[in-house]
């Protein structure tokens, strides 16, 4: 058999960059070449994509992959048949491609944008297509589809970062009324925890909505769930199966960007530190949300058990989650079975499945 063509997309627009950054060193390192022909193509913060001429992936999450001097300027063309245009000196060339996976987090990677681009040009991609992306992307989309779907979830309350200008102390009023402190303040499109924050005071709601404004218009409030942060990796199109549940325990006051990429205080359980029932619990939620939202290929779904009578509560879904070195999805199915590099191969003839 030929080698497929894959394109392997990173970096990307949104406050993610630098963990795709990481997700994609870890990505390429873990493709076997000898089963395909890889094209990595980088997409800066300011929107340029380059298909870098180097194969020293470390180089990806300091930047030094810019510096490479075999770089080349590189799109993925919408008209169908295209595939890979590579800007050469003297033309242009192009590249069959026959399944992109993109390794990105946030804005243009994960919420549809990147999916439709594909969907256009004809082109097979890792993950869920553009409806589900976009759903799973907007957390207050994903709220209203699990509580159509009967899923428990936390109490929550959507606000409009414009009435933060001239109504914030309305705005507060409003969160006061519906919760108690302490509550969690997340703008509603972005992973990674980026803009995340509790606040336990009315000062410090204040100050959680206008960070998460800076994100995005939407910001979701919801109440708090005292209980061990779980997470569940589901794979398939189909018929997806769910991975064994692992736990975080952050070892910060919760688990934000800094517990996830920064510092070195979290701590992964493999399994989950739960009874099996509850586990069990877990994973059949997991495919109930995954299916809900209509996902296909891979994606990571959240939740938190409370600690007093180990009650599952739906969090949130992660269509592109991390594939860091220490990222859970890709822990999560070797711990069931599936090694990295074979977990690979499964997402990219998941992608082509018709």
């Amino acid at each position: 058999m030929r080698k497929l063509n894959v394109c392997v997309l990173f970096g990307g627009i949104s406050p993610e960059h630098e963990v795709s950054l990481r997700s994609a060193e870890s990505v390429l390192n873990n493709m076997n070449p000898e089963k395909y022909n890889i094209f990595p193509v980088g997409i800066t913060k300011e929107g340029n994509w380059i298909l870098y001429g180097g194969t020293d992936y470390s180089a990806l999450p300091s930047g030094q992959w810019l510096d490479c001097p075999d770089n080349r300027q590189a799109m993925i063309s919408p008209v169908r048949g295209q595939g890979l245009v590579v800007f050469e000196e003297d033309g242009l060339c192009r590249e069959k491609i026959d399944v992109v996976f993109p390794v990105l987090h946030g804005e243009n990677g994960e919420d549809g944008a990147m999916q439709g681009l594909m969907q256009m040009a004809g082109i097979p991609c890792v993950g869920p297509r553009v409806s589900a992306s976009a759903v799973a992307m907007d957390k207050t989309l994903t709220k209203l589809v699990a509580d159509n779907a009967g899923i428990p979830q936390a109490a929550w309350l959507l606000v409009r970062n414009s009435n933060l200008q001239n109504r914030i102390d309305e705005v507060i009023r409003s969160v006061e009324e519906k919760f108690t402190y302490p509550v969690f303040v997340k703008p509603a499109g972005t992973g990674s925890s980026v803009g995340v924050s509790k606040a336990a005071t009315r000062e410090q709601l204040h100050d959680a909505l206008l960070r998460a404004g800076i994100y995005d218009e939407k910001i979701l409030v919801e109440e708090f769930i005292d209980g061990c942060e779980v997470e569940v990796a589901v794979l398939g199109n189909g018929s997806p199966v769910a991975s064994v549940v692992g736990e975080i325990d952050s070892g910060a006051d919760f688990y934000d960007y800094d517990a996830k990429y920064v510092s070195d205080t979290s701590v992964a359980y493999i399994p989950a530190r739960i009874p099996e029932d509850v586990a069990e619990i877990l994973r059949e939620k997991a495919i109930q949300v995954y299916n809900a939202i209509g996902c296909r290929g891979l994606s990571r779904v959240d939740f938190f058990v409370t600690r007093d009578d180990n009650r599952v509560v739906f969090n949130e879904i992660n269509t592109i989650p991390g594939f860091t070195s220490i990222s859970m999805y890709p822990k999560l199915f070797a711990a069931s079975g599936i090694p990295y590099g074979e977990l690979i191969d499964q997402l990219l003839h998941l992608a082509m499945e018709a």
